[in-house]
């Protein structure tokens, strides 16, 4: 597979084209960002680890019956993923209270919610990725209905089964974002799952095992990624 253009650079990937249209090249990157943007750093070998985590994610999903972008591992920073047309969607799934939610309502963070949330905002960081809801998706044409169902549904699945693996290996499913995409008219779970945009707690403890030690200054975070990296691939 012939690596060419770069296609897009994010804050924690890069896309590249190959000399097959239908697949491009996913790089993970060290870089580290919060709060839109504004705090920038560096997570030494994140992107090695983040690289593992999600194909081995990717690779578990495939095998319960949710269909990815995932193709293949090429290299220790690098997938083959298939093309997609990116729903300008992330949808995040809150299974206890934490972060911005509980920072919102000015409620202490670890309280299990009665069931799964679900949130969708609007990709566009000049915005700042602004909360939607339904209507707004629909009005705008973000996704039409029929889609936006098998979004929520496909999502849900997906908690289902990480929530479920997760716990097996001690660590707590907080909340997540996903990406979705359109790719020779079926809709893939795209982009990645690994602590960059998931909250992760040690099931005994509650130690945070994510970026929210990157963002709250905790210390220790490469070895928060080791450690997730060890228990999801081992």
């Amino acid at each position: 597979m012939e690596k060419r253009t770069k296609l897009y650079e994010g804050k924690a990937k890069i896309l590249y084209e190959t000399d097959d249209p239908n697949l491009l090249i996913q790089y993970f990157k060290d870089a580290a960002t919060a709060f839109n943007a504004l705090k920038k750093g560096t997570i030494v070998n994140k992107g090695i680890l983040n690289n593992q985590i999600s194909s081995f994610i990717f690779q578990l999903l495939e095998r319960e019956g949710v269909k990815t972008h995932y193709v293949q591992t090429l290299n220790e920073r690098e997938m083959l993923v298939k093309r997609l047309k990116i729903f300008p969607l992330e949808v995040v799934v809150r299974n206890i209270l934490a972060g911005s939610l509980a920072k919102k309502f000015n409620l202490e963070e670890g309280r299990t919610l009665p069931f799964p949330i679900l949130e969708f905002y609007y990709k566009d960081d000049s915005l700042g990725d602004p909360l939607i809801i339904e209507d707004h998706i629909r009005a705008f044409g973000w996704a039409a209905p029929q889609e936006l169902e098998q979004i929520k549904q496909m999502t849900l699945k997906v908690n289902q089964i990480l929530s479920a693996f997760l716990l097996a290996k001690g660590i707590l499913l907080v909340d997540f974002k996903l990406e979705f995409g359109a790719h020779q008219g079926e809709i893939l779970l795209g982009d990645e799952f690994t602590p960059d945009g998931s909250r992760l707690w040690d099931a005994q403890t509650g130690e945070k095992m994510d970026k929210d030690r990157f963002r709250r200054d905790l210390g220790k975070v490469e070895e928060a990624y080791q450690e997730v990296c060890r228990r999801i691939t081992g």
